[in-house]
């Protein structure tokens, strides 16, 4: 017997591979276009889907007109036999169908294509649609539909012309359906011939966006209401007539009555599930590339990117969310750029509380290093040469800071200052910093043997805020330990190895860091009142 988990589980796996299935043919290039593809190829594959689409539309309407009139239409008393009525009707049929479709399709394709603003001006060409071409594109699906609507209306006139000459009553009746017929073909056109235009109207909106102007645009609601109207409304319409014509002296027979009301609700069912389904599609289908975006965005993904394509106030969202990701792209650059600037946390810390002018105190550990000979090499080198190494130099700085829990207060010329314990607190400051110099003096060493740097570290308490004003500040570390720091790096630029320590930050410093160092003599730093004992990191032995 099957477990509970394991019905649990199936059912979840059944879930993601539907949905994987949804996505992947509402995400298809088919429907939505591909931005690559060339725009001539673009433009015969929605023309044979614009073709596709008023055959299908018109073939629908003339099933819903022959079902009516077959099983539903009531039958008043004529002088001539039903089989005239019926050969009539099919030779009209025979006649206008034909061509009805082929300057349905002539006069739509003209009427989308043709002109300044038709999609045939730019389509193929390197230059973007303008922005009232764009607008020509969103109100191609009405264009569609004003087509085939007054095409439909003349095959209503046409009909009940003919019918009526055989029964005033059966032209009525003839009419109504056919009409009924137009108006199912005209809502079938402009739901068809959206999905039929998509690639082009996802290219045309992907160059004007939230921008364009969509004046006589029918939006959600209208489309959901012409849903409802065209797929519903209008058979129960005339179901409501049939229920009235029963009221009056006319003779309807029960038979017909129930027939004419099994057609129509099967009408309202089937051709109102269509539309509705149709309307729902093209109302989620724009919504779960918005998601899908979204969930790319939460995962960190900044380049997400939704086409968009719907002529609605959903294509204007999806133009909106490429525009937060393009604003969220713009924000996470200049918030990289910052963290480079002034170091990641000052920048979080900035973020997160806002910047205020002034300091505070704080025990922190500091290491300066500088290039000893810096101006013979500028003189013997050139510039170009100069910089590079200089970016060798800082870059093994850099990754030395960092990886020792630091962070790059500032670069001075062809020095560098690195803080431990400011902004944020760290865990044996001292030691990191210690640890810092003689991993970094090695790393020089072996990576950057064209220049000789000095290291000097120093501990003790500080001011670390904003200096500046409210148009130009920075974040830096003022007091004591940088200038002792600063000092004892001059003084190593005497010494072998060429890195020295003041006695406070190794006592400060944790027992597994501090056994690495020597103490030395006693110094008076140049602009100190205080000596300072020296310390300098053990070398091993050979």
């Amino acid at each position: 017997m099957v477990s509970r988990q394991a019905q649990s589980e199936r059912v979840e796996a059944q879930r993601h591979r539907l949905e994987r299935l949804v996505n992947a043919v509402v995400s298809s290039p088919f429907l939505i276009g591909d931005p690559n593809e060339p725009g001539d190829r673009v433009a015969l594959r929605v023309r044979r889907l614009t073709v596709f689409a008023i055959l299908v539309s018109n073939a629908v309407g003339a099933l819903v007109v022959a079902v009516f009139a077959v099983t539903a239409l009531p039958k008043p008393e004529i002088d001539v036999g039903w089989w005239t009525v019926w050969l009539a009707n099919l030779a009209l049929g025979a006649f206008y169908i034909p061509f009805a479709m082929a300057v349905g399709v002539w006069w739509g394709r003209a009427r989308v294509e043709q002109g300044p603003l038709g999609t045939a001006a730019w389509i193929g060409s390197p230059d973007p649609p303008t922005e009232a071409q764009a607008a020509q594109v969103l109100r191609a699906p009405m264009r569609l539909v004003v087509v085939q609507g007054t095409l439909w209306i003349v095959a209503t006139a046409l009909y009940a012309v003919l019918n009526a000459t055989f029964a005033p009553l059966l032209g009525l009746g003839t009419g109504l359906a056919v009409a009924l017929g137009g108006v199912t073909t005209s809502t079938a056109a402009y739901v068809l011939g959206e999905l039929a235009l998509r690639p082009i109207l996802a290219r045309a909106l992907a160059v004007q966006g939230a921008d364009t102007d969509r004046r006589g645009v029918p939006g959600v609601a209208t489309r959901w209401l012409l849903s409802w109207l065209f797929g519903t409304g209008v058979p129960v319409f005339g179901l409501m007539l049939v229920g009235i014509a029963a009221l009056t002296p006319i003779d309807i027979d029960s038979d017909t009555l129930a027939r004419t009301i099994i057609a129509l609700t099967t009408i309202v069912l089937v051709f109102g599930a269509f539309v509705t389904v149709l309307a729902a599609y093209q109302t989620v289908h724009p919504i779960s590339s918005i998601r899908r975006g979204l969930a790319r965005v939460q995962e960190g993904d900044l380049e997400a990117h939704v086409p968009v394509w719907d002529s609605t106030e959903l294509g204007a969202l999806q133009s909106g969310f490429n525009d937060m990701v393009d604003g969220l792209r713009e924000r996470e650059k200049i918030r990289d750029l910052f963290g480079r600037q002034v170091g990641e946390d000052v920048a979080e810390q900035a973020m997160a509380t806002g910047v205020e002018l002034g300091g505070e105190l704080r025990d922190v550990s500091v290491l300066f290093v500088d290039i000893i000979g810096s101006t013979k090499l500028a003189a013997r080198s050139e510039p170009t040469q100069v910089v590079a190494l200089l970016n060798r130099f800082l870059a093994e700085v850099v990754d030395v800071v960092e990886s020792c829990g630091g962070w790059i207060n500032k670069f001075e010329g062809d020095a560098a200052l690195a803080i431990w314990g400011a902004p944020v607190g760290i865990d044996d400051a001292a030691g990191r910093a210690l640890q810092a110099a003689r991993e970094m003096d090695e790393r020089l060493r072996e990576w950057v043997p064209e220049l000789s740097a000095a290291i000097g570290v120093a501990t003790g308490r500080a001011v670390a805020g904003h200096i500046g004003t409210e148009r130009r500040f920075e974040y830096t570390v003022i007091g004591d330990p940088v200038n002792e720091a600063a000092r004892l790096t001059d003084l190593a630029k005497e010494h072998t190895p060429r890195v020295l320590a003041s006695e406070v930050a190794v006592a400060a410093a944790s027992a597994e860091e501090a056994e690495h160092w020597n103490l030395g003599d006693s110094v008076l730093l140049r602009g100190r009142s205080v000596e300072t004992r020296l310390a300098g990191p053990i070398v091993p032995d050979d």
